[in-house]
């Protein structure tokens, strides 16, 4: 077998010492890919805030710039992938859009994945879990240098201005976010009915390309997966760290970059509800620790996902 080209990627998320989230969520998957992952940790806690109790340090931006000029001084600041995700500052936010501007001065090709964290709907109510001052950053800044972006449905309808009540008015607000800049934009999920049933989740996606003639060809598919009856911490952030691997294997087969990304994350997600369960003791809930991803003990399925969820192309 003979030796992939070296691809490396910045991952400026959040870490926490115990589970998770972030690029605990981010690294381990990009690694068992064979992608080298330089993790710069935007926070540094003792678990997600999802717990009971959370302690720990906050990176602020003037220290995010020293980290990277560490890097640049050492002409180490050579990255094909950036990848980012929860942030709740601004001025880090727009530190890291003048870091990707660099990066992509140096290098063209550059990807910038983006999952452009703002809040999500329960029960049909939208809410941010982000400062608001945080939205246009995104919608101005961040979005037109992202090639990449998974946002929820909410994100997507925040971002554009616009409602998604159909399938029809999903693919409008998709090629209204191309517009924006993405060339592959992956609505990760929404409350739209899918066709086999209300026990399934729906997500879309698009990818708009410039073929060699200058032609402008946009794929577009939707998936379902079923339901898992819990909630989960760090899914978001293994589905954009898996999608930049998948993408990147196939540059021009959204389907298929989807399909091994869904099923992947349907593995890893009914390991961890069973093993959740069972550790609770039946009839119990299970509590934020023993909701953890089974990271480690889905490995096989990370390098490897038996695709157990296709797609339909629209």
């Amino acid at each position: 077998m003979e030796e992939e080209e070296e691809c490396r990627v910045l991952s400026i998320q959040s870490h926490v010492v115990r589970g998770y989230v972030g690029n605990k969520a981010a690294t381990f998957p990009l690694q068992v890919l064979g992608f080298e992952i330089d993790t710069v940790n935007s926070v540094q806690f003792s678990n997600h805030t999802g717990y009971d109790h959370w302690k720990g340090q906050v990176l602020n931006s003037n220290e995010l710039h020293e980290l990277y000029e560490g890097l640049k001084l050492n002409n180490v600041n050579h990255y094909d992938y950036v990848l980012t995700g929860y942030t709740r500052d601004k001025s880090f936010l727009a530190m890291v859009v003048d870091i990707v501007q660099e990066l992509k001065q140096q290098n063209s090709n550059l990807v910038y994945v983006c999952d452009p964290v703002m809040g999500d709907k329960w029960s049909g109510e939208g809410c941010m879990y982000v400062p608001e001052d945080l939205f246009p950053v995104y919608k101005d800044n961040v979005v037109p240098v992202a090639d990449i972006i998974t946002p929820n449905q909410f994100e997507a309808e925040l971002l554009t201005g616009r409602k998604i009540r159909s399938e029809k008015e999903a693919i409008e607000v998709m090629d209204m976010l191309h517009n924006m800049g993405p060339e592959t934009v992956v609505i990760t999920s929404s409350d739209l009915q899918a066709p086999s049933g209300n026990d399934y989740l729906i997500a879309l996606g698009s990818q708009r390309r410039t073929t060699a003639d200058g032609t402008i060809v946009t794929q577009r598919i939707r998936m379902e997966s079923p339901k898992v009856d819990a909630v989960f911490v760090g899914t978001g952030d293994l589905f954009a760290a898996m999608l930049l691997a998948w993408t990147h294997k196939h540059p021009d087969n959204l389907k298929m970059a989807c399909e091994k990304t869904v099923s992947a994350m349907q593995h890893v997600l009914q390991r961890t509800i069973k093993s959740a369960k069972a550790q609770a003791g039946e009839g119990n809930k299970p509590n934020s620790a023993q909701l953890e991803l089974r990271m480690v003990q889905s490995k096989k399925d990370i390098e490897n996902p038996e695709i157990i969820i296709t797609a339909t192309v629209l």
